[in-house]
């Protein structure tokens, strides 16, 4: 791992900064990365979502001669993305199979004869060699790789693509490059230096917490009317996402909260591809609409004031998770990331690692990062604490996660853990037989079914001798058991247990072994989702929330006349620093963070017209 330079900021840099972005000084690692990449310096970037990653090729891009050639896995976002940098008065085009011919070729003109600041493209059409060739014309200021964790196979969105971009610094060895993500472990980032041949990269590790953002996990019962409540009380009318792990969820999800009155509208790879682009596009320029879509859809969403993500299916990996609860809170806003999760979930998901056709190496990576995941789910520690420590970044309780808030109790499991293990065990010992959850409590609380009477089971042992809890607290039992390796997915598709080797140590007393369990007050509080407080520190008075209200409706107009998403024109951020400040003149507004000179000239006197008239 190269060290990060000493390198004072470029003063080139500071005034594109001030006068393009309309910001006065940059955060964090920002500007140390920038003057990397300025002096002709590789970067490896690693900074939350929201956490001002473009700005890192982007300044450079400007500052250097030549284009900023930015390689994007997404053709649908390219186009919000050159909206928003020519709102600020910079030279940007993309080159994907959406344009006519006669459009590409415009873009091409303007590359090769040197009108371009910046250049999107995507990586399976960086690397044919026409587009290479096309590159070789003109002058490369230097290479961006976005989402650069879909190189690596460890990561959760790997893409085959990716993997030939190494092909960049051959053909053009002196030519500096920039890779970023949100998301990567040691190995992931391990994985990027090697496939990209970024071994002499200067690498900028931000801190990957978002303290804005509240994550809450809870106990599925009845799932859909959970989310539901949740969006109605605690953000009705406010944009979000809702993460489900099929196609078919996604769109029965949707038509269930259209149902309920909620604007909700599916995503998924399977839809017609104009259906697609035009829901992805409501998304961005609407307020209000909530998305439903699998995770084809999130990747390079710049859409800020998003206010929750909620998964209603377990994800796959730590990393997946929180690269989508990232998309949440881009802002700086308080916003929340809520997950539902059950017994069904761990099933599913270990039995779809055992069928899928990777080999052992791959199933013990996928099983590896699913463990990861259950682990972050029955916690009783901080949420953000364990969340965080899976990235290398050590803290302490945040206060803002739902174990900080309603401490779960950790109670001894050993006794109700030996009841389930005994049941598997007899089952399969005396009878041959394996079940799956379900029929294993029935079995355990001494329920008659047709099931249990057909196999005679009210004649073994371990019949009725789990009458003292509850459906759901033996389902939060055997979920705790399958997350600690105690208990296993067969095999068979069914869905059955069977017991671990681990699960001899604890049959023989040898193991005492602490489970999670939802406090009442926290139980309590899922099953009614109880309405949030907005923080004081967002909070504005009556007169300035009038201005900020009267600015968003301005804004809003101004972004239907230019087609492009209101938060191109200004983020809201802004704007409700406008409304607090109340600038009188044209200088008194360029010093609000998000005005740069562009945007000053074009909208400025309306901007002052909104705040002297309110």
């Amino acid at each position: 791992m190269s060290t990060i330079p000493d390198t004072p900021i470029d003063p080139r840099a500071l005034s594109v900064l001030q006068q393009v972005f309309g910001y006065e000084q940059f955060r964090g690692q920002q500007g140390a990365a920038v003057s990397q990449l300025i002096a002709g310096g590789d970067a490896l970037v690693l900074m939350p979502t929201g956490g001002g990653k473009s700005l890192c090729y982007q300044v450079p891009a400007l500052v250097r001669e030549g284009t900023g050639i930015v390689v994007s896995p997404l053709i649908a976002l390219m186009q919000d993305q050159v909206d928003a940098l020519t709102e600020l008065g910079v030279r940007a085009a993309y080159l994907n199979s959406s344009q006519t011919l006669d459009e590409a070729r415009a873009v091409e003109r303007a590359y090769v004869t040197g009108q371009l600041d910046l250049l999107y493209v995507a990586p399976e059409r960086l690397l044919t060699e026409r587009c290479l060739a096309l590159l070789d014309r003109g002058r490369i200021a230097l290479f961006a790789i976005d989402e650069a964790h879909c190189v690596s196979q460890w990561g959760h969105d790997f893409r085959p693509e990716y993997m030939g971009l190494s092909l960049l610094h051959e053909r053009w060895p002196h030519v500096p490059r920039i890779a970023l993500t949100a998301t990567a472990t040691a190995a992931t980032r391990q994985e990027i230096v090697e496939r990209l041949d970024l071994y002499e990269a200067a690498q900028f590790v931000a801190s990957f917490d978002r303290p804005n953002i509240r994550y809450r996990i809870v106990e599925k019962d009845d799932v859909r009317r959970q989310l539901l409540a949740f969006i109605k009380n605690e953000h009705a009318g406010e944009a979000g996402i809702v993460y489900c792990l099929s196609r078919s969820r996604v769109e029965e999800t949707a038509a269930y909260l259209a149902a309920q009155g909620i604007n909700a509208l599916p995503y998924h790879a399977g839809l017609p591809a104009p259906v697609r682009a035009a829901n992805q596009s409501r998304f961005l320029r609407e307020d209000g609409l909530v998305m439903c879509a699998t995770i084809a859809f999130g990747m390079g969403i710049d859409k800020p004031d998003v206010r929750f993500v909620a998964h209603i299916d377990l994800p796959k990996s730590v990393e997946g998770y929180y690269q989508e609860t990232g998309r949440a809170g881009r802002d700086g806003l308080p916003s929340q990331a809520w997950l539902a999760y059950g017994l069904q979930d761990v099933v599913q998901l270990r039995r779809m690692i055992d069928e899928s056709d990777g080999d052992d190496v791959h199933k013990r990576r996928m099983g590896a990062q699913l463990d990861a995941m259950l682990g972050l789910c029955e916690t009783v520690e901080c949420r953000r604490t364990r969340l965080l420590a899976y990235f290398g970044q050590q803290i302490g309780p945040c206060g803002n996660c739902d174990t900080c808030l309603t401490p779960p109790e950790a109670w001894d499991g050993t006794v109700p853990a030996q009841k389930v293990l005994s049941a598997v065990y007899r089952l399969w010992k005396e009878r041959g037989q394996r079940f799956g959850a379900g029929h294993i409590i029935d079995v355990l609380r001494g329920k008659k079914t047709p099931r249990v009477d057909q196999h005679q089971h009210e004649t073994l042992s371990v019949f009725g001798v789990g009458a003292d809890l509850s459906e759901r607290e033996w389902r939060s039992v055997l979920r705790q058991l399958i997350a600690q390796g105690l208990l296993a997915v067969d095999h068979d598709g069914f869905g059955t247990l069977a017991l671990t080797e681990a699960s001899r140590a604890v049959l023989k007393g040898e193991h005492t072994l602490m489970l999670r369990r939802e406090s009442p007050k926290a139980a309590a509080r899922a099953s009614r989702s109880e309405g949030r407080a907005k923080p004081a520190a967002i909070a504005l008075d009556p007169a300035d929330e009038a201005v900020f209200l009267a600015l968003r409706a301005w804004r809003a107009s101004v972004a239907k006349d230019h087609g492009v998403p209101a938060y191109v024109i200004f983020h809201d951020a802004t704007l409700r620093e406008i409304a607090r400040a109340r600038p009188g003149s044209l200088d008194d507004l360029a010093h609000v963070n998000g005005v740069g000179d562009r945007k000053l000239q074009a909208y400025g006197e309306a901007i002052l017209e909104q705040v002297e008239a309110h």
